[in-house]
């Protein structure tokens, strides 16, 4: 009999329904996997196993009396990123270490409506800054994937950033699945180099009411789980107009499950030629074409695309994204709520605080935003940025008169040691490259596992789509998903 931790959310939900195994012996099951999982990963910084048991109970009960909910049963995490009623939330950051919410985000409120338990809080890099989950005040996260190398510390490897806890539950299989935020590729790469599904949405189509606020013109929520159809069950749940979110579209949610193994003959999938960067390691090139080449085996058409402004996206990004950051954290200062350390004037107050309350990560990309934003950078720097990102956007507007999808890598490649990159922050930014993009343009995107490379490391490639066409997006990636059959599994839950 299937290990009741490697069933999916689809698989699971039909066996509730099918009374196979209750919601108490579901969570029981993942509770005891997340009590390993943590020792191996440090993937969530609170757990709430004791109301994850009491929620399945109350989950088992409703479905006796036939009043289950559209997900009803299922154990998942919560990113820390995510305010949450009663619970602590700190963002990975010391400034927030004691901060409980005394309200719910949104889209974990359409999670808990919908009948999902969670298991705890998801450990991340400090306000989602980061490709590596390295800056969290609480410790990294550990891949539950591992190297090749015989030592037992060069093993340990980045399970992605910044949602790299939520990746480490889903890849280890101790949460069905999770919740991520996206700003910059946060869902996309960790899922890629955890061998996962993350969904990135259209900006707008899930709410970002009670999620702590990285760049607010950039962030958007989203589902990561282990297959395509669970991302679209969850998307389904999360997604909807908000009222108390002034960027959330009122548009209606599809049911996106209704797209899955749908044919995609005669589909156009655009292959970006400005993508195929000099330097790209051929193993990544080669899954990519693989890829490509399988889409095509299933019906679709591939065409060459150009999306010219590519090369400036990167440097647009980092101007962009901590000057909003430089903005939304100017609120933590020691006066209103989080931490406080004393000074002997409210300056001092102000920069003992700050200093000591936000990591290295996070003072280095508000200092960056504070410059972009100062009086005789403005024009030269923020202003010039956002007139790229409309050129970026009109790139992909071209492209999709051509084409219904684009197809690129999702990450250059496999994830790397814990310590590799720390002391260089521009190759670490450079791990963002393919995935900023949609970003920038407010675009949806998924990454699909691919297939694991030579050093036994899982890759994924990602598919772009129009705005708020989520539901081709997931039949293209159904489709591959079908060709590719990939079943990795990380070696500490064999």
């Amino acid at each position: 009999m299937t290990k009741l931790t490697d069933l999916t959310v689809t698989e699971a939900l039909s066996g509730l329904d099918q009374k196979e195994f209750s919601s108490l012996e579901l969570t029981q099951s993942h509770v005891a996997a997340a009590e390993k999982g943590q020792t191996e990963t440090n993937a969530f910084i609170t757990t709430t196993f004791d109301q994850a048991i009491e929620a399945a109970k109350a989950s088992d009960a409703r479905r006796s009396a036939g009043d289950a909910a559209a997900i009803d049963g299922i154990p998942i995490a919560m990113k820390d990123l995510y305010c949450t009623k009663g619970v602590r939330t700190t963002a990975a950051s010391k400034i927030l270490e004691n901060f409980v919410p005394p309200y719910e985000s949104t889209v974990s409120q359409n999670l808990l409506d919908a009948g999902c338990i969670t298991l705890g809080k998801a450990n991340l890099d400090e306000f989602a800054m980061g490709s590596a989950n390295v800056t969290s005040a609480y410790g990294s996260v550990t891949s539950p994937w591992s190297g090749p190398e015989p030592s037992k510390a060069a093993r340990k490897l980045i399970p992605g950033g910044s949602s790299g806890g939520s990746a480490a539950a889903v890849a280890g299989r101790f949460a069905m699945a999770a919740t991520g935020t996206d700003t910059g590729g946060s869902i996309r790469y960790p899922s890629s180099v955890t061998g996962i599904v993350g969904l990135k949405p259209t900006y707008g189509r899930c709410s970002r009411y009670g999620i702590i606020a990285y760049a607010s013109s950039l962030d958007q929520a989203g589902p990561m789980a282990r297959s395509v159809d669970d991302v679209a069950l969850m998307l389904r749940e999360m997604a909807g107009y908000d009222p108390k979110d002034s960027t959330s579209m009122e548009i209606d949610v599809p049911d996106y499950t209704t797209a899955l193994g749908k044919s995609i003959k005669d589909l156009k999938i655009g292959v970006p030629r400005e993508y195929r960067l000099e330097g790209l390691p051929k193993e990544t090139e080669s899954f990519w074409d693989r890829g490509a080449e399988m889409l095509r085996n299933a019906g679709a058409e591939i065409i060459d695309i150009s999306l010219p402004h590519t090369k400036y996206a990167l440097p647009t990004y980092y101007i962009i994204a901590p000057a909003e950051a430089s903005s939304n954290l100017a609120r933590y200062d020691g006066v209103r709520f989080g931490y406080r350390c004393a000074g002997e004037t409210l300056d001092e107050m102000y920069e003992n605080t700050r200093g000591i309350g936000f990591g290295a990560e996070v003072r280095r990309r508000i200092l960056m935003g504070t410059y972009v934003l100062s009086a005789g950078y403005y024009d030269a720097y923020y202003l010039k940025a956002q007139k790229v990102r409309r050129l970026i956007r009109q790139d992909f507007d071209e492209a999709f008169k051509k084409c219904d999808v684009i197809l690129t890598p999702t990450a250059t490649g496999t994830a790397f040691r814990i310590g590799e990159q720390e002391d260089d922050p521009i190759q670490m930014y450079l791990n963002d490259v393919f995935t900023i993009t949609l970003n920038l343009a407010g675009l949806p995107g998924i990454s699909v596992p691919i297939g694991l490379c030579a050093d036994g490391l899982p890759l994924g490639l990602q598919m772009i789509g129009r705005p708020f066409d989520e539901t081709t997006l997931l039949s293209v990636a159904s489709a591959l998903e079908k060709e590719t059959a990939f079943d990795g599994r990380p070696p500490f839950v064999i």
